[in-house]
């Protein structure tokens, strides 16, 4: 895993750990996945304020000098293993195959890929905790945004674009909206009840909006 320097959306080291030494040792791709996996335990238990470069290597089974052989601070740390996160979520998901699907089907499938919690169950922990770490190290949520967020609302409104170019989606629905409050009903579904997704709750959301954006607005389900 290459390291990069970043700073928390200040301009500045948010942790003031020291540097990484340079060196050429051959890296061991279990001792990173043994860390990351740990960041990712301590960053829904602790939160990115509470969690320490000590905890992290006595989770993993590591030394200090082996975390910073790899990463400069706990900053750099914790961004890399939120993007290995999302890269795990989104290689889990098969092809979204639109065409061979029902107008109705293809946007069930496209909000059930709004989910956080698919492939990492303490998702809204981390949601939350990034959240709350906004003045205090605000390119936590400005990643999850980049590389969590927009992803997955793109890939329904660009669903929700080729519905309207098939004629199934009227033009003058507000398409920005929509993806909005399909993508808010995972957070309040959590927020409301606490419990793990519903199987239904996609199904439940887009027949909630389907007939205010279906074509005839009465539009059945294939």
């Amino acid at each position: 895993m290459a390291r990069t320097v970043r700073t928390d959306g200040h301009g500045g080291r948010p942790d003031g750990e020291p540097a990484a030494p340079a060196g050429g040792r051959p890296r061991d791709p279990a001792i990173e996945e043994a860390i990351i996996q740990a960041v990712r335990r301590r960053l829904a238990t602790d939160g990115y304020s509470s969690m320490t470069i000590g905890d992290i290597v006595a989770d993993a089974g590591v030394t200090r000098p082996t975390l910073y052989r790899r990463w400069a601070n706990k900053y750099d740390l914790v961004i890399d293993a939120l993007e290995y996160g999302l890269r795990k979520q989104r290689e889990a998901y098969p092809p979204l195959e639109l065409e061979q699907l029902a107008p109705r089907e293809a946007l069930v499938e496209a909000v059930r890929r709004l989910d956080p919690r698919f492939h990492n169950e303490r998702a809204m922990a981390l949601h939350g905790n990034f959240m709350a770490e906004v003045e205090r190290a605000p390119g936590l949520l400005e990643q999850l945004r980049e590389h969590g967020v927009r992803p997955r609302c793109e890939e329904l409104l660009m669903t929700l674009v080729s519905l309207q170019r098939r004629g199934a989606v009227r033009e003058d629905a507000d398409l920005d909206l929509v993806v909005t409050l399909c993508f808010g009903s995972y957070f309040a579904d959590y927020l409301r009840t606490g419990r793990d997704v519903p199987a239904d709750l996609a199904e439940r959301v887009v027949a909630a909006v389907w007939p205010a954006l279906a074509v005839d607005g009465k539009a059945k389900p294939a």
